[in-house]
């Protein structure tokens, strides 16, 4: 068997975590020549960043053309080593990502099994889930949608409760958060555990977007709250800032969304800077780096939770290593339902009481909805 082309497809469609508005998906097609395909895909962020990474994967059909998908390790090293001149983090992790993604369903297609069963076999029935209310809502809202959640059976949830001030929309800059914001954040923080009630476990996301006094002052403002973990304190940039406010709060550390490869989480292990770790399956390297990372994690006795931010291969390929990862914490999602995703799959995914069932069909377990994808690919970035 021969690897015959790699397609990005760039979908314009309802975003699971924009409450339905448009939002921007890159699913990875990788043929050969037997007929079987294999899909992946690479988290949306900004659209100026998934063109980037489309173009990636557009040249990255012709390094790999000819190569037998069955040598994942082998095909891997070889994208890799391809960026190490001008980096090998970024768009060139998110492209390999998206391949190896799709090599590992078409690997589990060939042998007719889940992938789960291909990376040493399941520890665990089903998958923990946490979720997340909408972003930028008042106290009153948040409560509303957090009882909505914990009536869906899920444990865990997850949010941003400091709102956006002007000086964000140039990207990080002084990194400070002003009284009133400060102020509304624990407002909304303290709703939440009101509505959540004392056993449920709540995670605050503070997306890089704060320096060390303000991510310290913010953490003690809101720990009163029984906060299970504070996710990205400062920007990712700085492992010094990070020691620096993890030696000055009450609250577990989380971070690795934005960490690439298993190279990335080396500091972090060694220099003790988190108490869990969330790679994205699909920026940190695919499945065969996620494995890695959560062995290397399993020798420190950190915990995994996968972060996802985009379609349904994101949390399938995340999940699909989890199921085999003793060190696994929760799986992210974007909402308690993901209904926005059914148009996207032939199945939808199988989500009770909180928890993510796995498939059983080979591969991912998903069969792509290839009449929604040709009507909706941006016309630079699709099959034929």
């Amino acid at each position: 068997m021969k690897i015959t082309a790699v397609t990005p497809w760039l979908l314009h469609a309802p975003a699971a975590y924009r409450d339905g508005r448009k939002g921007e998906y890159i699913f990875v097609e990788v043929n050969t020549d037997e007929g079987i395909t294999g899909w992946g895909e690479v988290t949306s962020t900004y659209s100026v960043a998934n063109r980037a990474v489309c173009a990636v994967l557009q040249q990255l059909g012709d390094l790999i053309a000819g190569e037998d998908p069955q040598y994942i390790e082998k095909i891997w090293h070889k994208i890799f080593r391809a960026f190490t001149y001008m980096g090998s983090r970024g768009a060139s992790a998110n492209a390999i990502s998206g391949i190896d993604i799709a090599l590992w369903d078409i690997r589990g297609k060939v042998l007719n099994r889940p992938i789960h069963e291909l990376l040493g076999g399941a520890v665990r029935e089903s998958i923990d889930l946490y979720t997340h209310p909408s972003p930028g809502i008042g106290p009153d809202e948040a409560a509303r949608q957090t009882k909505e959640i914990v009536a869906s059976g899920h444990q865990a949830i997850k949010f941003d409760p400091f709102p956006n001030h002007a000086e964000e929309k140039n990207g990080y800059l002084s990194g400070k958060m002003d009284a009133a914001n400060e102020d509304e954040g624990a407002a909304v923080t303290e709703a939440i555990r009101k509505a959540a009630g004392p056993d449920v476990e709540l995670l605050i996301d503070a997306h890089g977007r704060f320096d060390v006094p303000t991510a310290v002052r913010l953490a003690r403002r809101v720990e009163q709250y029984k906060i299970a973990w504070w996710e990205e304190p400062v920007p990712v940039e700085s492992a010094h800032a990070l020691k620096q406010v993890r030696e000055q709060i009450n609250i577990p550390i989380s971070i690795g969304e934005r960490l690439h490869t298993r190279w990335e989480f080396v500091p972090v292990f060694e220099q003790d800077l988190t108490d869990y770790i969330m790679p994205d399956v699909t920026w940190t390297g695919g499945i065969s780096e996620l494995k890695k990372i959560s062995t290397m994690a399993e020798a420190y006795y950190i915990p995994v939770s996968p972060h996802d931010a985009s379609g349904p291969i994101n949390v399938l390929a995340g999940a699909h290593v989890m199921m085999t990862v003793p060190n696994f914490y929760r799986l992210e999602t974007a909402r308690y339902k993901l209904n926005a995703y059914d148009i996207f799959i032939e199945e939808p995914l199988d989500i009770r009481e909180g928890r993510l069932f796995m498939p059983d069909a080979p591969g991912l377990g998903i069969t792509m909805n290839m009449d929604y994808l040709r009507a909706n690919a941006d016309k630079q970035f699709r099959g034929d």
